[in-house]
């Protein structure tokens, strides 16, 4: 016999057999190509903030988030930081793009409880709704948020106008008519009702949404909301109503209007709030504690 014929033998067996072994189902790559993504993920650093991945996935930014507030003047846009509050109305939209396209999250500004007599749609408002004028503010009039068929629609549009000018959450302001004098006899519950539907207005459409001010209703309101947005918590010693916020792993964003950084900002970094010092007409001005 040839000395060579063991190793052509081999060889045959060799290859028979590999012939004969199976190859892995499209299930069984599926599972590894998995467990390959899910180890590239966990060796991945994570944001401190769920930014949208999909128009189904709603902001929900956690403590130490950074963030600019600016409602007058031409908007800074060169601030590293990744919220910007800025004017639904009076934002330009090609200020929002801008902001879109630097990666910022954009949350938009407007009264969800009072009418302005210069916005576009101030028409849109029958004057049995409009109630007393804001203490301060002279151009505008409390709503009558208990007449839902003639709020919730004019509402439900500028959620809408948020999410065709790409807007990726908003802050719906004055929402405690309840406790102010409006001229209507507007109850907690009414409030509650209210602020709830405009959170699930909002959640509706893809929009994050925030609590502003209405510290008494933290915490029924909290798990509704996906963060909060105070003024002048620390001046009136009001800050720990915010906790149930941070608690839940939300933000607290806010500002001081007066006051010294150096002494609330320690307070409020030590309560895991993202504070400001701004002027009250809310320009590019900003000092941040942290």
């Amino acid at each position: 016999m040839n000395q060579r014929t063991p190793c052509v033998v081999f060889l045959l067996l060799a290859l028979l057999l590999a012939a004969c072994a199976e190859p892995a189902t499209e299930s069984e790559q599926s599972t590894e190509n998995s467990e390959r993504i899910t180890e590239n993920q966990a060796n991945t650093p994570q944001s401190p903030v769920s930014n949208p991945q999909s128009p189904s996935a709603i902001w929900q930014p956690a403590p130490g988030t950074s963030w600019q507030w600016q409602l007058t003047g031409d908007i800074d846009t060169s601030l590293d930081v990744v919220m910007y509050d800025i004017d639904l109305f009076d934002a330009p939209q090609a200020v929002i793009e801008e902001l879109k396209g630097d990666g910022r999250i954009v949350i938009c500004y407007f009264s969800a409880g009072s009418y302005e007599e210069w916005r576009d749609d101030a028409g849109d408002f029958p004057e049995a709704v409009l109630g007393e004028t804001l203490e301060g503010w002279p151009d505008e009039r409390w709503l009558d948020i208990r007449n839902q068929a003639a709020i919730e629609p004019i509402m439900a549009r500028r959620l809408d106008t948020a999410v065709q000018k790409g807007c990726d959450g908003v802050e719906p302001d004055n929402v405690t008519a309840y406790a102010n004098d409006s001229g209507f006899d507007i109850s907690e519950a009414d409030q509650i009702a209210y602020n709830i539907w405009l959170a699930e207005a909002a959640h509706a459409r893809g929009l994050s949404i925030g609590l502003k001010n209405a510290l008494d209703l933290v915490e029924t309101l909290q798990p509704h909301f996906d963060w909060a947005l105070n003024e002048e918590c620390y001046q009136y010693d009001e800050c720990e109503a915010l906790r149930p916020f941070t608690q839940a792993g939300k933000a607290v964003f806010g500002v001081e209007y007066e006051g010294d950084p150096e002494e609330f900002c320690p307070v409020l970094n030590e309560m895991d709030f993202d504070w400001l010092l701004k002027r009250l007409d809310l320009d590019a001005w900003r000092v941040a504690c942290r």
